[in-house]
């Protein structure tokens, strides 16, 4: 497989040459803002499921698990959060599957947890809406 690299451009600039002029908008991270209807419930329940909250303020709080993060937010618009979807990779989706499972979120939160299944797309996975009704697709690729 060759891997290509492709740089970062600046629209319509060029150098005297025509040349495109490299950007330096290099990017380091994306977080989504995920809406909590109830914020504490929430905070806890993505605790419960595993993640640590790594800060607090100003009505956001952001929760990491390994490399990943996203930002809970303590705003909810109910079309947004019913309509909202995370796609979390790991490594191991049996194991996350028997966290959600042992973790007792599904009781607790009265949250949805489909078994695990394998995709047509190599992927294997379930899906876990949060309080909120943030759908979390966890999954594992095959290949």
């Amino acid at each position: 497989m060759q891997m290509r690299w492709w740089r970062i451009t600046a629209p319509g600039r060029a150098d005297e040459l025509g040349r495109h002029i490299v950007s330096k908008l290099l990017v380091t991270e994306i977080k989504a803002f995920v809406p909590a209807r109830d914020f504490e419930v929430s905070k806890q329940f993505y605790r419960d499921l595993g993640f640590t909250m790594a800060s607090e303020g100003g009505g956001v709080a952001y929760f990491r698990v390994g490399h990943a993060s996203f930002l809970l937010q303590d705003f909810c618009a109910e079309a947004l959060a019913e309509n909202f979807m995370m796609h979390l990779l790991v490594e191991d989706v049996d194991a996350w599957w028997q966290q959600v499972q042992s973790a007792g979120v599904v009781d607790r939160y009265g949250v949805t947890c489909s078994a695990i299944e394998t995709q047509p797309w190599r992927m294997r996975d379930f899906c876990l809406s949060d309080p909120s009704g943030v759908l979390w697709r966890i999954g594992q690729n095959t290949d």
